[in-house]
Parts: structure tokens; C-alpha cells; sequence
């Protein structure tokens, strides 16, 4: 089954806008009913293969990662099911209809909710929207709609914003798998066969009673994470380029039950040569999809959506040989700022690397972003400095629990290093707030000292050894926020003076 359904263009502008809105929905849904070659009025469970289409054309239709979508399905439904063997909806106890488990939302009608699958779909996929434009849920990063990781907390309202999924376990402090965000991610690794980044919050982010039904206050409503997210697998274009996340086997048509063309080496870059296409065989349950790509030597087939990513035009991965990265190819690069060099030096040694494929506000692309003006928190200094000053260590060193900054703060506490945040519960909070300039200071200037420096000795140090060119503490900014400009230059004049 291809992917077909092509953008719906509202021409009808009569009336309410209320009822605008309605007509396009139900043309909408007629043309996602007709894409999928299914039959709404049926009141049977498509195959696996028409109910994936369903899930995945409604999703996109609003603007909604699919793997979130047919995760949620799962989770909700389980084996995508809406009917029972009699032809009626399940209805759960708690009042939750169809696959999408619909309960309490009085804007939908009841019945056609249990009679109507795509409808069921639409709904769901409309709250989960919902959940994601809320402002009284925190943020992740600038938001990007395709990043499966920024829909973490619209995942966990979909379910509610109850003590039971907060992502920690107040009386223990460990992470709570039985979350319901945190097992619908699980489900798009499973079953998408992709690897999400555990976001490192805390358990103070989330202030809650355990013995209470009231909602989770959110102690922190935007986090600012510099790790590798994962972005939607369904958004690559016609003569896109892409690279296999691993070794594949290229198929002759969407199924793995054709036969195979060969193998993609991990890394290879091979173009996409049209629209996805759903598994061939409708019996085969796969929430992935196949898209249809050609090799350099002109070879063509299939390879699943799963073990593609996106092939950014800047090689920024530790294989590539140092000083090979040009970072003018980063779209905020600027040659006239004073932080050019410095970017041009860290990328290639090392120590920072950019965001690949984020959306850029300023040109509404999503592009190759240095983002030098972004605040580094403490966390992600730290990782910097270890980079810079024990590679090796860094490298080597086990962590000592789940904790996504237990290797640098491990290392902070071995050389006695000056920081707010730690390994305890109660100082986790601080790794991810900003760290400032002055607090940056003290740390670097205790690392070359190998002893603890007051801020005072270590703004001195800095100016002794012409590391800022500032000449009182005032004109320093101590309690300014660091960004990744600051710290690159901070680190290439050390570099320059103390490692010529």
C-alpha cells in the first residue's frame, strides 16, 4: 500500500468557523478513509496494514509524529484493536472507547466514537495535539514538532498529569518505567526499532503527594538539553539523502518476505526516490514503514523507515579526521563575530559539536545550528572541560547509576572541583541550570590549579594570563549566564597561552 494522500486544501469558507473546521475534518477523513482502503462503515478491524495507514496518515495530517501516535494506539488498545468479535467497540471500565481509548472528552460524539475508527483516530490525535500546544506543561528545547522526545510531556497529559506518571518515584528517587510516558516511549523503540535519549531530569522537577490525585507541579517548564534527539523517520523527501544507522538488508518491495539486493554498510548515504510505502504483506504487524531508495551504484529497492536518519551536510561524528569541519556550513555561522575562530577550533578538536537538522526560527528550515548564543548548564560545561582536559578519563569512566551526568560529576568530585550541582538527590537539580560566568571561572581556574579557587582568585587568573581581555569584575559579568560562545573562546585562549 502507498503513501498517496496528498495535502487537503480548504476552499469551503462559509458560515461559523466552527463549521469551516467540521467540513474540512470530514472531507479529511473521507480522503485518509479512501487512502487506506477502508471502509468506515464496516465496524470490522482492518489488517495491520490498513490500521498502520490509518494511524499514520491521521497523524501527519496533524502534524504529529506517527511513532507517537501508533505507540499510543498500541498502549492504549493493545494489538490495535477497536472491535470486539461481535463488531462493537471495547469500551474499557473506566469508560475509555476504542483503540484510541477516548474517556470524558464531551466535544466528540459518543456513539460515532464507538461505531467510527478514523474517527476514534481523530480524536485521539487531536487531544494529543492539544497536549502539546498547552503553556502550563513544561517545554523541551524550541519545541520542534518532529523530535519525538519534545512530545514527552504531551505524551504524559494525553494519559494525565498524575502522581503515578511523574518520572520519578518520589520515595525511592528511581526512575518510574510504569510512567505512562515512559512506557509508550518504550513501545517506539520496541516496535519503530528506534533509540530515544533518556532525558535526564530530576526528582525535584516534579512536586507531587503521593497519597494525592492532584495534578504534578512542574518545578521547571522549559529544559534546554544539548543531546542527540531523535527526529520523526516520516518527513524524508523525494531525492532526500539518508544514511543507514546500521547494517540493512535492501529489499525488492516493502516486506522482508522479498527477496534481498544486498547489504547497506552502516553509514552508507543512499537517496530517497519517492513516498513511503506500507508492509506488503497486511498480515505482518510493523509500525515502521519502507521507503524506496537508490545506492551510488544505481541499485534500487526498499529499506524499512526505521534504520534511516537524516544525512546532515556537515560531518560532525568523532570518526571525521580533526580540522576537517568547516564550520561556516553551519547556517548561524558568522565570520565577523568574535567566536568564529574559536567554533572553528572546538567543533575540530572536539569539545562541542552543533545541532544537526534543528529547526531555525530565522529562516523556518530546519538546518545545521552552532547556536553559539545558547547557555551552557552546568552539566554540559562540565562535559566540555573533561573533553578538553581528561578525554581519556572521561572516556573510561563507568557511571555509577542511571544518572545521565554521573561520569562528569563523578569527575568533578575527584578533582575537587567547585561545583553546585552532584551525585546526591538534592544536587542533581542544579546540573541542568545555567551555570554563570563566574561560577565557570572558579572551575576552570581550580582544574589548572588542581585546588579550589574563590571566584575572586579565579576572575585574577583569567586576567593574569590574558583569558578575558576585562578588567574589572563588573566589566567580567561573574553572574552571567555562560553561553557555548563564551566557553569555546574561554577554552581556545587557554589553549593557545598554557598548550602552544
Amino acid at each position: 500500500m502507498k503513501k498517496i494522500l496528498k495535502p487537503l486544501i480548504s476552499g469551503i469558507v462559509i458560515g461559523a468557523l466552527s463549521l469551516t473546521i467540521n467540513i474540512d475534518k470530514n472531507v479529511l477523513a473521507n480522503d485518509i478513509a479512501n487512502t487506506c482502503k477502508y471502509d468506515s462503515a464496516s465496524k470490522v478491524n482492518p489488517d495491520y496494514s490498513t490500521m498502520n495507514c490509518l494511524l499514520t496518515e491521521t497523524a501527519l495530517s496533524y502534524n504529529v509524529p506517527p511513532e507517537i501516535v501508533k505507540a499510543i494506539a498500541e498502549g492504549e488498545s493493545g494489538n490495535w484493536r477497536h472491535f470486539d468479535m461481535n463488531g462493537k467497540a471495547i469500551v474499557t471500565a473506566d469508560n475509555g472507547i476504542g483503540i484510541m481509548q477516548i474517556t470524558n472528552q464531551a466535544d466528540y460524539n459518543q456513539d460515532r466514537l464507538k461505531s467510527d475508527i478514523v474517527y476514534n483516530i481523530r480524536a485521539g490525535v487531536e487531544t494529543l495535539d492539544d497536549m502539546f500546544k498547552r503553556k502550563d506543561l513544561p517545554s523541551i528545547n524550541s519545541g520542534e514538532r518532529d523530535i519525538l522526545e519534545h512530545w514527552y510531556f504531551a505524551i504524559m497529559a494525553y494519559n494525565g498529569t498524575k502522581p503515578v506518571n511523574s518520572p520519578f518515584v518520589q520515595a525511592t528517587g528511581e526512575r518510574n518505567a510504569n510512567a505512562y510516558q515512559e512506557r509508550i516511549l518504550r513501545i517506539i523503540e520496541r516496535l519503530e526499532l528506534i533509540d530515544l535519549t533518556e532525558l535526564p531530569f530530576t526528582r525535584e522537577h516534579f512536586q507531587y503527594d503521593s497519597n494525592s490525585r492532584e495534578n504534578i507541579k512542574f518545578s521547571v517548564m522549559n529544559y534546554d538539553f544539548d543531546l542527540p534527539l531523535t527526529k520523526s523517520k516520516y518527513f524524508f523527501k523525494t531525492n532526500q539523502k539518508v544514511n543507514a544507522t546500521t547494517n540493512v538488508t535492501v529489499r525488492t518491495k516493502p516486506t522482508t518476505d522479498s527477496p534481498s539486493m544486498g547489504t547497506l554498510r552502516k553509514g552508507e548515504i543512499v537517496t530517497i526516490t519517492g513516498p513511503f510505502e506500507y508492509e506488503a504483506v497486511s498480515t505482518k504487524k510493523n509500525h515502521f514503514v519502507w521507503y524506496p531508495v537508490k545506492r551510488n551504484d544505481g541499485t534500487e529497492g526498499y529499506v524499512a523507515s526505521s534504520y534511516l536518519n537524516y544525512s546532515a551536510s556537515t560531518p560532525t561524528t568523532p570518526t571525521t579526521p580533526v580540522g576537517s569541519i568547516d564550520v561556516s556550513k553551519f547556517a548561524d555561522y558568522k565570520a565577523d563575530q568574535y567566536w568564529a575562530e574559536d567554533f572553528q577550533w572546538a567543533v575540530n578538536k572536539g569539545l562541542i559539536s552543533g545541532y544537526p537538522n534543528v529547526y531555525n526560527p530565522a529562516t523556518k528550515k530546519y538546518e545545521n545550528l552552532l547556536k553559539p548564543n545558547t547557555n551552557l548548564t552546568e552539566n554540559q560545561m562540565l562535559s566540555v572541560l573533561f573533553r578538553y582536559f581528561k578525554s581519556d578519563e572521561l572516556a573510561s569512566t563507568k557511571p555509577s547509576s542511571s544518572w545521565s551526568a554521573d561520569v562528569n560529576y563523578q569527575l568533578a568530585s575527584k578533582y575537587a572541583l567547585p561545583t553546585l550541582g552532584g551525585i546526591s538527590t538534592s544536587k542533581q537539580v542544579y546540573a541542568v541550570k545555567d551555570i554563570t560566568r563566574g561560577n565557570f571561572a572558579r572551575i576552570l581556574a581550580s582544574m589548572h590549579y588542581g585546588k579550589t579557587v574563590s571566584q575572586p582568585e579565579a576572575i585574577q587568573f583569567l586576567r593574569d594570563f590574558d583569558l578575558t581581555t576585562t578588567k574589572t569584575d563588573a566589566e567580567f559579568k561573574p553572574n552571567d549566564s555562560l553561553t557555548r560562545a563564551h566557553a569555546v573562546a574561554f577554552f581556545h585562549r587557554y589553549e593557545q597561552i598554557f598548550n602552544k
